[in-house]
């Protein structure tokens, strides 16, 4: 707490406090600079939601979508925190919650999105490359020799079996499955549109996500929180600690980079 918000209390003019939690990137596993997961953002949501006299918990999103796994698991941590806290959470789309990020969004007990942040894509999605006649053209011969005749599914140098893809398409339903009831589960009667509208996969503006019930109003974290709270209200940032020293990996984080270039520009940004 700040000198000021200390005196202010002592004297009886306490303002309110809305601890911000800032989750920009893409959903992934690892844990670096740029990538959200339960490791990196699990500290922040516990001192989050820590601050004892908070009327609410702000949440930022700002994602394009990743892993379904760390997805669920930020989101299940959220609501695990707002139930044993008891504080209301503002979530507040700015560029994308778009898949993944979508599901961490309705986490919130509101969503509020930018006019033209870019919100839904509720779907699931593999993509991979095959250079089958790539190593045919070099004179390159692929041997591969497996203890289960499932174990080189989806294998880049080998070509593609239908009972592979059959196998993937399996998958995606059943991760399909689990994203539609949850965002059944947690927008419940606010959604204004069919299933068949809804959970193609497609992605709308923040201004179309409210029509469809994706998202509860349109507006900014800093207009909102003064419009409930007051003009007075304190914005508290909760950052991330970064480590004093990091060694460089540049060959790793170019690869990375572009990766997550790809996954920002399938919505267009």
């Amino acid at each position: 707490m700040g000198v000021i918000s200390r005196l202010k209390r002592l004297i009886g003019k306490a303002v309110p406090i809305v601890p911000v939690v800032r989750l920009h990137g893409i959903i992934a596993a690892e844990a670096r600079p740029g990538r959200l997961n339960i490791e990196t953002v699990g500290p922040l949501l516990e001192r989050a939601f820590k601050l004892k006299d908070a009327p609410a918990v702000a949440i930022i999103i700002n994602s394009p979508g990743g892993s379904a796994v760390q997805s669920r698991l930020i989101a299940k941590r959220i609501r695990d925190h707002a139930e044993e806290s008891g504080k209301r959470v503002l979530v507040f789309v700015e560029d994308a919650a778009a898949s993944g990020g979508y599901f961490i969004a309705t986490a919130g007990d509101e969503i509020i999105a930018d006019p033209s942040s870019i919100v839904g894509s509720i779907g699931v999605i593999m993509a991979g490359f095959g250079f089958v006649g790539a190593i045919e053209k070099l004179g390159v011969e692929r041997r591969v020799y497996t203890a289960g005749r499932n174990k080189s599914t989806l294998d880049p140098f080998l070509p593609e079996k239908s009972d592979d893809v059959e196998r993937v398409k399996a998958l995606e339903k059943s991760i399909h499955a689990t994203f539609i009831d949850w965002v059944k589960m947690r927008r419940g009667e606010k959604l204004r549109a069919s299933d068949e509208q809804l959970f193609t996969g497609e992605f709308w503006t923040g201004t179309q996500g409210l029509e469809l019930g994706l998202v509860d109003a349109l507006g900014d974290v800093r207009g909102t929180l003064r419009a409930r709270y007051g003009e007075k209200v304190e914005l508290r940032p909760i950052d991330q600690k970064r480590p004093l020293f990091a060694l460089p990996r540049l060959g790793l984080q170019l690869a990375a980079d572009l990766e997550d270039r790809a996954c920002w520009a399938r919505l267009g940004l």
